[in-house]
């Protein structure tokens, strides 16, 4: 059982912090089939601010009512705090800073199972990166260097969040899409879905859903494909690909 909500970013457009990501994390914790009253924030991700004032800045933002948002940072045993997490929620920040601290915490073997078992799990920007295989479709800047770019594998697929089409006039660097081509060249086997600020994916078990108004893509060695917003996609679950 798999309980995951990937969001790209904590923007959309001209909102506010998290504002359009609200009614989806609350919808989503609702709807778990035991009542959740603790979740614990990982702001590991974080790097300009301190961990403090990154969690009250979440806490302000979701305002999650009779939910209680702990910290992991907060715990004098990260492990077990994960063991008795009742959801997680990781931020967003820079991806290698995340997985790096993941590591030197021993975390990344004790999440993969918790969630594996059905603990929900939201994450957005770099928090959905850590959902995929690895994270080499980070958009981020090696800052430091991980033990290993392997992360939770809770999707089959690499996951490129705040994903842009083309390139502004006048840039004459690699656009997001040459990016993730020269990764797919590289690593023929692996499939990208790029999400747009504004989207997310949902997974309930085998089904996944993506939210939104906005189309995402899913970038193959052998081509690209448009997934529909607010449509089923639960093939990207399956090995074989399916056209949408």
């Amino acid at each position: 059982m798999s309980r995951l909500l990937l969001l790209s970013s904590a923007m959309a457009g001209d909102t506010g912090y998290l504002v359009w990501t609200r009614p989806l994390i609350k919808e989503f914790l609702s709807a778990h089939s035991t009542p959740i009253t603790r979740a614990l924030f990982i702001p590991h991700a974080g790097v300009s601010k301190g961990f403090d004032t990154y969690l009250d800045h979440v806490r302000a933002a979701l305002d999650l009512g009779d939910i209680t948002l702990d910290s992991l940072h907060d715990s004098d045993d990260p492990e077990s705090a994960i063991r008795r997490a009742e959801a997680l929620i990781v931020g967003g920040g820079n991806t290698f800073a995340l997985v790096s601290r993941l590591y030197d915490l021993n975390l990344m073997d004790v999440i993969r199972k918790r969630v594996g078992e059905g603990l929900p799990y939201i994450g957005w920007s770099a928090g959905a990166n850590l959902a995929g295989p690895t994270l080499c479709t980070t958009n981020d800047m090696p800052i430091v260097e991980p033990p290993s770019f392997r992360t939770l594998e809770l999707v089959p697929f690499q996951i490129n969040p705040h994903f842009i089409v083309d390139k502004s006039a006048g840039h004459h660097g690699e656009s997001r899409e040459e990016r993730l081509a020269e990764y797919l060249t590289l690593n023929p086997n692996s499939r990208v879905v790029a999400l747009p600020e504004g989207t997310a994916l949902r997974r309930e078990d085998d089904r996944l859903e993506l939210l939104g108004e906005r189309d995402a893509w899913l970038l193959m060695h052998q081509g690209t494909q448009r997934l529909p917003a607010g449509q089923p996609c639960d093939g990207l679950l399956m090995s074989k690909v399916i056209e949408y």
